[in-house]
């Protein structure tokens, strides 16, 4: 079962992604944990990537592709893979279909988590930390017994730079114009499932599950 994981910030994707990986027994492979062991292996292509994330600069994409194809090549990839932030653009997705046909397999089901703009804004606004312990909580979703103060040390909770409505709306805004594209793609080639995110999410796995066996 080789699996493509899609949906916005806040939309739950995290969540999920530990319900799959727990049932069918498959690696969750994220972007940032690609390049980590890359660069930890100290991978000819790990090195290239840390040259460029030093820099702070975009990691190209045939430095990504080349570690999406060391990762995939593992044994522990043999029964399937669940991606979670890869592709992120159109060319990533056709460079991925290649790799993939050369190893003689494909991308069987891409899952997009669907949440409105206006809930994804309240979930990713709602957080709040603990100036002293760093817990976090959320308004709605895990709030602290006391308004303000954490629930170990008292301490004042307060709301990061980058929670606040008009950075999480901008991020939103981008994420959505960078994976539209995206999206049609995979719609076009008859692999893409949308599901509702903003139901309870034994219900929202309940989807995804039927989804994927249905694909088996």
């Amino acid at each position: 079962m080789n699996i493509v994981l899609m949906g916005l910030p806040g939309a739950g994707k995290g969540t999920q992604a530990d319900k799959i990986v727990e049932k069918y027994e498959i690696p969750h492979i994220s972007t940032g944990d690609m390049f980590r062991a890359a660069i930890q292996e100290g991978t000819e292509l790990g090195v290239k990537a840390k040259s460029f994330m030093d820099q702070g600069a975009l990691v190209p994409d045939e430095v990504t592709i080349g570690i999406v194809r060391e990762r995939l090549s593992k044994s522990d990839c043999d029964k399937g893979f669940l991606l979670d932030g890869f592709p992120r653009t159109v060319p990533q997705a056709e460079a991925l279909d290649e790799l993939l046909s050369d190893m003689g397999r494909n991308i069987e089901r891409v899952l997009n988590i669907q949440v409105e703009k206006e809930e994804l804004i309240a979930r990713l606004t709602g957080r709040r930390i603990c100036k002293i312990c760093g817990t976090s909580y959320h308004l709605q979703f895990n709030p602290s017994k006391v308004e303000d103060k954490c629930d170990k040390d008292g301490g004042e909770l307060y709301q990061r730079a980058d929670d606040n409505p008009e950075t999480v709306t901008n991020r939103l805004e981008v994420n959505m114009n960078q994976t539209a594209p995206l999206l049609a793609y995979y719609e076009v080639k008859g692999a893409l499932s949308n599901i509702n995110g903003q139901q309870n999410i034994d219900v929202v796995f309940k989807e995804l599950d039927v989804i994927l066996q249905n694909n088996e």
